[in-house]
Order: C-alpha cells, then structure tokens, then sequence
C-alpha cells in the first residue's frame, strides 16, 4: 500500500520560506524543487527501488511518503543521535529555522509511520510491520565527481513479534544479500561490522569492483531504546532495518564516472542510464581551470561555500579542490584565515568557453565578499 503521509507544519515552513528572499531560503526553496529521481520515469535511480521492492519477501511491505522539512527532534533524538553528534551541526545540516531541517535521512520514516493509526492498529493485533520510504534527502558536501549535497535514500523497516522471530545477524545479512543479487546480480561480496546511532547490532556489505571493495548498504537490529521512543513495545517487538544512498549504487551498476550524469536531460546520456549497462562516454569535453584565494573569519565553514559554488556555478562546476589554508596573525590579523581552493569548471554537455567561465568565476569572487565577509586576493 502507499501511504504519504503530510504535516501542517511542513506545509507552514514551505509557505514561511516562499515569503523569503535571502540567499540561503532561495537555495532551499530550489532543493525542495528538485525533482526526486526515485520517482522519475527512466531514472536508474527509481529502477533500483522498484527491483528492491519487488523482492518477494516484502510484497506486503507498504511504500510511504513522508515530510521532507522535519522538527530536528524527530531527525535526532527519536533516533539516539549524541547531542554532539556531527550531523546535529548547521555545518553539515540544512535548517529551515532553529527546530526544523530538510531531512537527512530517509529513516525518518519510522516516526512518521510508527506513530501512525495504521501502524498502531496492527501492533494492537500483534501483527508484522514492513515499509519501505525513498526520496530525496539533503546534506551538505564537499563538491567532486562522486558527491551531491541533494541526493536520494531508501530505507526499509520490518518488525515481527519476537513469539514469532527473534531478529539476528543472520536476517541482516539475508536481507542484504538478496538486494545485492536482484540490484547487481552474481558479484562478489562480504560483511562487515558497522556502528550506527539507532541500530544494534549493526553491519554492512561491500561489493567487489575489480580490486576494490565497495560499502553499499549498511543494517541492523533495531535498538530498544528506539523502539520505545516510537510508541513500540520492545518487550513484544524487534526488527531489522536499512539503508543507503540510491546513486553510489546506479553509479558502480554502471560505472559513471560522474554522479550529475544521474540528472542529465541529454538523451545520448539519458538513453544509456539503464542498470547492468556500462556507460560509454559522450564527449569528455575539456575542463577549465581556476583558483580562487582569500582571507576570511575562522568561523568560516567550507561546506557552506561549496553550496554557494554549486549556485554561482549551475552544474558547470565538476570538482573543488583546497590547496591551501593557513593562518598569519601578523598579516591578515586575529581570527582570520586564508584559503585557496582550486575549481574545475566543466559541463557534462558542452564546451566551455573561458569568457563565460571568467564571468562565472568572477560572480562568485563577488559573492564570496558579499556572503562571507572575505577579502579576495585577485590576480
């Protein structure tokens, strides 16, 4: 069954940001307005979930919508996140206001269902619970190749009476190997220990890519404590779940050498983003080069620069390198620092020109002054 399940106050927030204009609401505003590829028509990345869910073990799993701006308590403490965890901080987090954020993860989920009228009703008849949630998910990123800061996550979450099953290791890795087969079929692959805040215990899987071995999907046994946060009598139930970005996987499938391919309207591209199909490259067209220095507050924070370079640069930008940081108290005074980063423009569909690659590089010069308070060094 699909379930969507929507808040007023999602709908409130959405609202409250369409009524602002400064530079960080635009950029949420336009990642709430993204498309979600985990449900677009010919995106690899809606292949992958519809074979996931088409596994026969979870046919009467039910597939649910949930909010995508969420209170930062359902995000963290409902989730056993340490109040210092890292994902807590504004560095590595969107926050719409101080108590809500554009999910990080689509676990959220397990609040949003557990909660539910549904979920209660079958708990009050002792029943299984399975659901599966997929989407986009936001979190701030360095900029390269193989990272997106809006990209798209499914999550599964099955719960059994414990007089029906006890839930171990061994179920994880059932449940993990059956996706690896149906998403890649005969391939090489092992377990491994993992730690995850609202899981234990917990593994993963890594597949094996030529020499290299590859982390795909981590699970494992839900923890008590959640459980209880959730309404759900841990006396009476465990379970297994979980998780993992859509994209690392379409991108081993088919060997991308870049994830912006994966939002690619060009149909040479898009005509070849079929999973099992390794990708041959259209036109490597060449990058341009160029730096950018200057001297800035400590409170600098990097990952909010690189979404200023993803705005300014509007897919042009393929990868952002730091070349240099330091600190000179005698020439650029206290509680200052310099940077260098080094930005490699190239469009996946075109050739460049350095006369509109200087007019972007000079707007963000710009823009890094007005934003961030820095003195650029221009050459």
């Amino acid at each position: 069954m699909l379930i969507k399940i929507e808040t007023k106050e999602e709908k409130d927030l959405i609202e409250g940001l369409e009524t602002r204009h400064d530079p960080e609401a635009e950029r949420l505003k336009r990642f709430i307005n993204l498309p979600d590829l985990s449900r677009t028509e010919g995106s690899p990345v809606k292949e992958m979930v519809d074979r996931i869910t088409s596994i026969p073990d979870f046919k009467d799993f039910d597939i649910v919508q949930v909010p995508e701006v969420i209170p930062t308590n359902i995000a963290f403490d409902f989730f056993d996140f340490p109040a210092d965890h890292p994902t807590r901080s504004k560095s590595d987090t969107y926050y719409v206001n101080d108590n809500n954020i554009l999910r990080t993860q689509t676990t959220v989920v397990w609040y949003y269902y557990l909660t539910s009228e549904r979920a209660k009703e079958k708990m009050k008849k002792r029943e299984p619970i399975g659901i599966f949630c997929h989407g986009k998910v936001y979190r701030k990123d360095e900029v390269d190749r193989t990272h997106m800061n809006v990209f798209h996550q499914i999550d599964g979450l099955y719960l059994v009476p414990k007089s029906e099953k006890e839930i171990g290791l061994k179920d994880l890795q059932d449940v993990e190997s059956k996706i690896v087969k149906v998403i890649f079929g005969e391939v090489e692959f092992r377990f491994a220990e993992e730690t995850f805040p609202y899981t234990h215990p917990s593994t993963e899987i890594e597949v094996k890519k030529g020499e290299d071995w590859l982390e795909i999907l981590g699970s494992g046994v839900v923890k008590p404590s959640v459980l209880k946060k959730m309404g759900v009598d841990s006396s009476v139930y465990n379970g297994w779940a979980f998780g993992s970005g859509i994209e690392r996987w379409a991108m081993i499938s088919l060997e991308l050498p870049d994830i912006r391919l994966l939002w690619s309207r060009d149909e040479r591209v898009k005509s070849q983003l079929k999973l099992g199909n390794k990708y041959k490259e259209v036109s490597k067209f060449p990058p341009i080069i160029r730096d950018i220095s200057f001297v800035v507050p400590k409170e600098f924070i990097p990952n909010d620069y690189f979404d200023l370079i993803r705005e300014v640069g509007e897919g042009m930008v393929e990868n952002v390198e730091l070349l240099d940081k330091y600190e000179n108290v005698e020439k650029f005074g206290a509680g200052k620092l310099s940077y260098t980063f080094r930005i490699t423009y190239r469009h996946l569909e075109r050739t460049l020109t350095n006369e509109e690659v200087n007019k972007v590089h000079a707007e963000l010069e710009e823009r890094t002054e007005l934003d961030f308070g820095a003195e650029v060094r221009r050459v």
